[in-house]
């Protein structure tokens, strides 16, 4: 989240409620010829909010990827108007559960989360219940490796919860919610680019992204407001964030989203006011993070305003990826033995605000969602290099948000 540059203003959450959708899906095109891997799109998808953050998306979309060619095929669209933004799937690919960013569900000052059953044959969704999301515009959620917990963190909100997955998949109300509580940082971002008048959430604190390590022992928050990221230990029996920790970025900073090298030992979070990505060593047996690098997400010669988006590494964890905004570039980087990072160059993304990317899981492909032009922009990833090449096909989807792969 962010307040933009003059023309361009903050998001304004819906007041549309999230219960009652109706889940129709209908198939579009014809069966491809080459195997199929099901993927889902979060959109934006309530008309509500100023320009350059109207939804224009109708739900939650499912695609076909074509494994050969890259290319996504349209499958049908599950309706959903509350702003499915996040998604995230269980392991075993039986259940989704979206975090629907608005303001309000049934009369409280909240957003959502709705839980779905996954059709494995076709890929369709079946809504199964929504529950209250415990804080205000919900923009990320992902389901503890444990597979009994969806972790929810609430931007507007500024508070993160914890909510039991129930026998049928479904949620079953929430078993901890913590508001997270500090001094907001300053306007201005402590390593922001020259030039830069990048101005984001610094008035109030605000939850940002929440995921547990690679164990499941601890559970990770990043507050952009507040400037830091904090680490739980996670009591699995009881759904309960306890013995917190805090870990700083400069003031300003913005730390938006993270994400764990495939060894586990290592951290990289991404911070959306300065561009700048920070690595951090992770301690899986108490949980401290110690800083050892931060560099920018953008080429040296830049100077201006952007917001970056997304992280993301290969799957073979030779190369880190970060999306920035109103650059609307993808840069990527080589990650040393010590997990140390160096620029190998950038990608221009075809199209407007990038908020989030997604790496395919044979790491072929990168599927970039542009936002505002209403577009994903397929990329070839070259494994040896960690460049990125275009392959010249756009999906037509309103307000993308991200997209998630069906296991």
């Amino acid at each position: 989240m962010h307040q933009l540059p003059p023309l361009l203003s903050r998001r304004a959450f819906a007041k549309s409620a999230a219960t009652g959708f109706a889940t129709s899906l209908f198939a579009v095109t014809a069966p491809s010829a080459h195997p199929l891997r099901l993927a889902y799109v979060a959109t934006y998808s309530s008309p509500a909010g100023p320009e350059g953050s109207k939804g224009r998306g109708q739900g939650i979309y499912l695609f076909g990827m074509d494994q050969e060619t890259g290319a996504l095929e349209l499958r049908g669209v599950t309706p959903n108007g509350a702003n499915p933004s996040w998604l995230a799937i269980d392991r075993k690919g039986s259940f989704l559960y979206s975090a629907n960013e608005t303001a309000t569900f049934e009369g409280r000052n909240t957003g959502s989360v709705s839980a779905y059953r996954i059709d494995r044959a076709g890929g369709g969704l079946t809504l199964i219940n929504t529950v209250s999301s415990e804080g205000a515009g919900p923009c990320h959620l992902s389901v503890h490796p444990g597979g009994k917990h969806v972790l929810v963190a609430n931007y507007a909100g500024g508070t993160v919860a914890v909510l039991l997955i129930g026998a049928s998949g479904g949620l079953a109300g929430f078993t901890c919610a913590i508001k997270d509580e500090g001094t907001a940082g300053p306007q201005k971002s402590t390593s922001a680019p020259q030039g830069s008048f990048a101005i984001s959430g610094h008035e109030a604190p605000h939850a940002h992204m929440i995921q547990a390590d690679p164990t499941g022992r601890f559970v990770l928050a990043s507050d952009l407001g507040l400037d830091r990221i904090t680490v739980w230990r996670f009591d699995a029996e009881h759904g309960k964030l306890v013995e917190s920790a805090y870990f700083r970025l400069p003031p300003g900073d913005g730390p938006r989203h993270f994400t764990f090298h495939p060894n586990g030992r290592w951290l990289y979070s991404l911070q959306e006011e300065a561009s700048t990505l920070e690595v951090w060593e992770f301690d899986s047996s108490t949980g401290k993070l110690s800083a050892k690098q931060s560099l920018s997400s953008l080429p040296k010669e830049f100077a201006g305003t952007n917001f970056t988006s997304e992280v993301a590494i290969s799957p073979g964890g030779k190369f880190l990826y970060a999306a920035n905004r109103l650059h609307d570039t993808i840069s990527f980087f080589s990650i040393a033995g010590d997990g140390r990072l160096t620029f190998a160059g950038e990608e221009w993304t075809r199209g407007d605000y990038p908020r989030s990317f997604t790496i395919d899981p044979t790491g072929r492909f990168l599927y970039c969602s542009n936002q505002r032009s209403d577009a994903i922009t397929t990329f070839r990833v070259h494994r040896e290099s960690g460049g990125l090449e275009f392959t010249g096909r756009y999906t037509a989807v309103g307000t993308p948000a991200m997209l998630a792969f069906l296991p």
